[in-house]
């Protein structure tokens, strides 16, 4: 099957539970934001998080030799900007009068740029993966299915609890002020625990 090397099982799957959280977050916002599950909508957003979660770290895992401290110190900061970037249009949409365009998760650009800021601390990853000894790509193969598969899990999962709470939410709170402010603590977190 599949050598594990430097990591047990259970270690790759805590690993991928925590790569995950973030997206799971961002679904819970989405799903809140637009106040029902929308399954293309969630599948699309959920694929992409799987994709760039699994290829980030692949990513980080080639690049090791030449970017290694550069891509831990610079992949928090980008993170940040890419959320608090987000985030803050969020704000600044939620305090607009109605009918203004506002933020919009079933854009596909949108989902990209999530995509990317959640999956950033994966590429750090992928250089401690080459550090503790995945020395070929065969061996990759079992971390990179079980982060992805974790991930795509928790957008769909966050999705339908985004769902069920956005009717409820939204009669209380603006929910899209709250997302924004979620994504840049989120984005502020990724500084802090650099």
């Amino acid at each position: 099957m599949f050598p594990v090397v430097g990591m047990s099982l259970i270690e790759v799957i805590a690993l991928a539970v925590a790569l995950a959280m973030d997206c799971l977050t961002v679904a819970v916002v989405s799903g809140v934001l637009l106040g029902r599950m929308e399954w293309v909508t969630a599948l699309r957003m959920s694929v992409l998080f799987g994709a760039f979660q699994a290829l980030m770290p692949l990513a980080g895992w080639l690049l090791m030799s030449f970017f290694a401290m550069q891509v831990e110190w610079a992949g928090h900061y980008v993170a940040f900007v890419l959320l608090a970037f987000v985030g803050g249009k969020m704000v600044r949409e939620s305090l607009q009068p109605a009918g203004v365009q506002h933020f919009n998760p079933r854009r596909l650009l949108t989902q990209l740029l999530l995509a990317v800021a959640t999956s950033i601390d994966a590429l750090a990853v992928g250089v401690s993966l080459a550090v503790v000894g995945y020395r070929s790509a065969s061996q990759l193969l079992l971390p990179l299915a079980v982060i992805g598969l974790t991930s795509l899990l928790f957008g769909i999962a966050g999705w339908l609890l985004g769902a069920r709470l956005g009717c409820t939410f939204s009669r209380r709170f603006n929910p899209e002020f709250v997302g924004g402010m979620l994504l840049i603590a989120l984005g502020v977190k990724m500084l802090v625990v650099a």
